[in-house]
């Protein structure tokens, strides 16, 4: 036992993007750069719809949440990898490893629930326009971000729990800028059955599962939109949600992206540079599809840019 013990607290090697030194420079200052973008974007969009009471919607509540879980994502993973580059060491602690993962999917399936409470959103908005202010009341919004970070952190600490049953005989080396789920469970020499199964059904229940909603939720948004006699009442109605199936396309089309390339080449480090862009771009353009594309987070931008000036 004492051996096994020895190999759980061992440490793991994330061989990142590349390891060729002259690489790394621009490898720290690009994520460095998307980093503070992400932070200062998704900072900027929390406190308008905080500062501006026109904002005190739902929608604009979901979408500081959304905000707010995008700045902690981000940020499970790329200070540490900032870090490992800056000290020229790819070496990260057992214990913090399952740390880093058990906030990654924290936050990732918080991500997923709020992208499909707003889908739920835009089609009671849509669909139910004389029943929104009854259905989508504060109480109840409160209580679908709670039920979300709650099944979101049972989730990671059933995850994490699991990941302490296994055994790891040497130190391993992730081929990842993090300690990805299933990067570490097939790098054990114990049995992972276990693992596989739930992870295979967490995957189904927790990304699955709220895909179908949300496609459920604009199949009827279109069908409402196509039902509007006005082409201004057509475009005015789909601009409400455009940002957001913009945000859900880009979100699911690069997760889906990686875990297929991980299926056809699950030792590539191709996986770790396609799994940027919905792990760090993808919360870096948020802000910017939600502002450009909304007159009222623009003027609520420029109205909290006035009173800093002021």
């Amino acid at each position: 036992m004492g051996t096994e013990n020895d190999t759980r607290i061992s440490e793991f090697l994330l061989l990142g993007f590349s390891e060729d030194p002259e690489q790394q420079p621009l490898i720290f200052g690009l994520f460095l750069s998307m980093y503070l973008v992400t932070v200062l974007g998704n900072l900027l969009i929390i406190l308008a719809t905080i500062s501006d009471s026109h904002l005190h919607t739902p929608m604009y509540f979901f979408l500081s949440n959304l905000s707010f879980v995008d700045m902690c994502f981000t940020s499970t993973t790329i200070p540490k990898m900032l870090v490992n580059i800056q000290t020229q060491s790819n070496v990260i602690g057992f214990k913090s490893c399952i740390a880093q993962m058990h906030f990654f999917l924290l936050f990732s399936v918080v991500d997923i629930f709020l992208l499909t409470i707003m889908a739920y959103d835009r089609f009671v908005s849509i669909c139910h326009p004389l029943h929104y202010t009854v259905i989508m009341k504060p109480w109840f919004c409160v209580w679908l971000v709670l039920v979300s970070w709650v099944v979101s952190m049972s989730h990671a600490l059933l995850q994490s729990l699991l990941m302490l049953l296994l055994s790891f005989c040497t130190d391993v080396e992730i081929p990842h800028f993090f300690c990805e789920l299933n990067q570490v469970v097939h790098r054990a020499c114990s049995d992972t059955f276990l693992n596989d199964v739930v992870i295979y059904f967490a995957t189904v229940l927790l990304a699955g599962c709220p895909l179908a909603g949300i496609l459920y939720s604009y199949s009827k948004i279109v069908s409402s939109i196509r039902a509007i006699s006005s082409a201004q009442g057509k475009y005015k109605a789909f601009s409400t949600c455009a940002s957001h199936l913009s945000v859900v396309s880009l979100f699911y089309g690069t997760s889906l992206g990686v875990y297929l390339s991980s299926a056809v080449t699950p030792n590539s480090r191709s996986t770790a540079t396609a799994s940027v862009m919905y792990s760090v771009v993808t919360p870096m353009l948020n802000p910017f599809i939600y502002s450009l594309r909304n007159k009222d987070i623009k003027n609520a931008l420029r109205r909290l840019c006035d009173k800093e000036k002021l």
